[in-house]
């Protein structure tokens, strides 16, 4: 579900930052207001969490991969608008560094899976738990069904940008600028995948983390329950934070040895292949087969391999030229961008705290 640059063409791109940007800001004003002790260490976890789901690529119907965000667990942990801060720094860590997803495309990537993903979420979590208590097995299915049905409107909404592009974007020939695929193949292959295995697995992760908080501290599920009891659980210490969610912090060094995992499954996602892709007959062959048996472009689209080149992570592929190991290179990039993403998440702690020292205060 990562856009590479060169699927969407540059006014597309354009107009996915404009429509993430009001969400950034609104996101950042509501969560700003509560950005302190105990806030920072849950969104540095949980951003990392994602970053770290979205490593293990799960195989798809005709040959391709996906893979979970962790959409689900962040909102019903973090509320919508810090989970979509929190997978928006996921996500641009990905794309500088390891080049998975686009730098134009960037706002799309982050309107479909941060701010979509977390407010469909969100959506979906509040009306199906209602007033149900924090320990009560329907805040498992809510969890569970609200990441599952939040990451197929994410990829829903994938498949629309890049199949829109063809009938937008062509040549005076008609051949397609950038994505080469109409609606009528990309969302097909973009909703069933997920509709299958990378959906189930989301599924499966938002149910049994908010399952293993319900035993181990239900305190954390308090965000998206306004109307439970005060008295069922009670507010976290910010002194104590860190230790309280060392379960968590342990699940996430697990996950990050098991990274490799994600190398199983072989194939490219759907929409993300390389302009050399279409110059291989394997590729192409695969890709003809996951888009409803239509072939590629003979090459690339020019509008595609033209932008692909815009920027080259140094770590492409979780990758690092300097490890000869592919399993151990994915180990130190999952070890690399979580550490990475910690420190900025402490770093905008800090600054915003010194903002908040500096503003005036109101005499009134």
């Amino acid at each position: 579900m990562h856009i590479p640059d060169g699927y969407l063409s540059p006014s597309t791109c354009a107009v996915m930052y404009a429509g993430a940007a009001p969400f950034w800001y609104m996101a950042l004003q509501r969560v700003k207001k509560t950005f302190n002790a105990r806030l920072i260490p849950l969104i540095s976890l949980f951003s990392a969490l994602s970053f770290v789901i979205m490593m293990f690529n799960v195989p798809l119907p005709g040959g391709t991969t996906g893979h979970a965000v962790g959409m689900g667990i962040l909102t019903v942990v973090l509320g919508p608008w810090a989970s979509i801060l929190a997978i928006s720094v996921a996500l641009a860590i990905q794309a500088i560094f390891f080049g998975d997803g686009g730098i134009t495309c960037y706002g799309a990537n982050c309107f479909n899976m941060a701010i979509v993903g977390s407010l469909v979420s969100y959506l979906v979590y509040r009306t199906i738990s209602g007033q149900a208590a924090l320990t009560s097995p329907r805040r498992i299915v809510a969890a569970a069904l609200a990441g599952y049905i939040a990451i197929n409107v994410s990829a829903f909404c994938a498949g629309t940008e890049l199949g829109i592009q063809p009938a937008l974007f062509h040549d005076t020939n008609g051949a397609p600028l950038y994505a080469p695929y109409p609606l009528s193949i990309s969302i097909p292959a973009m909703v069933l995948g997920h509709l299958s295995f990378a959906g189930i697995a989301e599924l499966v992760i938002a149910g049994a983390l908010v399952a293993y908080l319900q035993r181990t501290d239900p305190s954390l599920l308090r965000a998206t329950a306004p109307g439970v009891a005060e008295t069922e659980a009670l507010p976290l210490e910010p002194a104590n934070i860190w230790m309280r969610t060392r379960g968590l912090w342990l699940i996430l060094a697990v996950m990050m040895v098991a990274t490799p995992l994600g190398l199983l499954a072989a194939g490219s996602a759907w929409g993300e292949w390389s302009p050399d892709d279409f110059k291989d007959p394997d590729v192409r062959s695969q890709i003809a087969t996951a888009s409803q048996g239509v072939v590629p472009p003979a090459q690339a689209p020019s509008g595609l391999e033209k932008l692909s080149s815009i920027w080259t992570a140094p770590m492409p592929d979780y990758t690092p030229t300097f490890i000869k190991s592919p399993q151990l290179g994915y180990i130190l990039s999952a070890v690399f961008g979580t550490g990475l993403i910690i420190l900025i998440i402490l770093f905008i702690g800090w600054v915003a705290g010194l903002v908040s020292r500096l503003r005036p205060k109101s005499n009134a």
